[in-house]
């Protein structure tokens, strides 16, 4: 699987994946199953990198002291919103407002959808940000129906 970035806005971020052929509804579940996940964990902080202690301390972590104060102290890294996800013949695409989230969420989703493509769907390419040519964003348009409402 290819990874390409292209213009990223944090705020007005589109994630578009090419498969090898048309997807199945099932594969189509299991890429909203990925999307859905990894927002979830954005939308609860998990993507804070400057709360990094477990990573930060080695290998060996058995006894790690935990340091509760530096977990409070550090700035909140939420994302904010996500689109549904949409599908057009060999395309999948979602918008994200990634807030205030940082870039290692990027990285668990690139690992993530790398495994998944070994695994169960072949992917060709992920395409991170910008506008991807073969499917346009009607005017340039923010997503207007956001995931997370059904959250609150």
């Amino acid at each position: 699987m290819k990874v390409e970035f292209r213009e990223c806005d944090f705020f007005d971020l589109w994630i578009w994946l090419e498969f090898s052929d048309v997807p199945s509804e099932l594969e189509r579940q299991y890429v909203e199953e990925v999307f859905n996940s990894w927002f979830f964990l954005g939308k609860l902080g998990g993507f804070n990198a400057e709360n990094l202690q477990v990573q930060d301390s080695g290998v060996d972590i058995s006894y790690m002291t935990y340091d509760e104060d530096q977990a409070e102290g550090s700035f909140m890294s939420l994302m904010h919103n996500m689109g549904e996800v949409e599908f057009e013949g060999v395309w999948a695409r979602c918008w994200f407002d990634l807030g205030t989230t940082d870039a290692i969420a990027l990285d668990v989703l690139i690992n993530s959808f790398q495994q998944f493509s070994k695994e169960y769907v072949p992917l060709k390419r992920l395409i991170i940000g910008g506008e991807n040519p073969d499917w346009k964003i009607p005017g340039g348009r923010r997503q207007a129906t956001f995931a997370d409402e059904s959250l609150n």
